[in-house]
């Protein structure tokens, strides 16, 4: 059976990122190492996913822990997608935020059926300026 070991607030390696997020589909400037780099560094809370030494999910959210949380990367390797790994990356994300913090996300195109499922509700009140990237 498969064991999948959870981390908290440790930053893997950029290229262990990279390469996760190669193969789960994210889009995210993987070109540019110096940027997901950055990325991890202004983020304050890091979940990762691990099968022994190889990262197979990450969850990416900044937080003030008391009101909002934005859940900015959730991400699972393909070959470990519909496991229930990514639940649990928000899962454990929503134990550490707590009950009084919104967790927010913007989702992608493809994962549009996928978070209704884990309880979130679409907001008809978001507004956004694109980055250009």
């Amino acid at each position: 059976m498969l064991e999948i070991t959870y981390k908290y607030n440790i930053t893997p390696n950029v290229e262990l990122i990279i390469d996760l997020y190669k193969s789960s589909g994210i889009s995210r400037p993987i070109e540019d190492k110096e940027r997901i780099q950055k990325m991890y560094a202004n983020s304050n809370l890091i979940i990762s996913a691990w099968d022994k030494e190889k990262l197979v999910g990450i969850a990416r959210s900044l937080t003030d822990f008391c009101y909002c949380c934005y859940l900015s990367d959730l991400a699972v390797r393909y070959e470990y997608q519909r496991m229930g790994i990514g639940k649990k990356l928000i899962d454990l994300t929503k134990e550490k935020i707590g009950e009084k913090t919104m967790l927010l996300l913007l989702s992608a195109p493809n994962a549009m059926e996928y978070y209704p499922k884990l309880g979130f509700k679409k907001a008809e009140n978001a507004f956004i300026i694109p980055r250009k990237f």
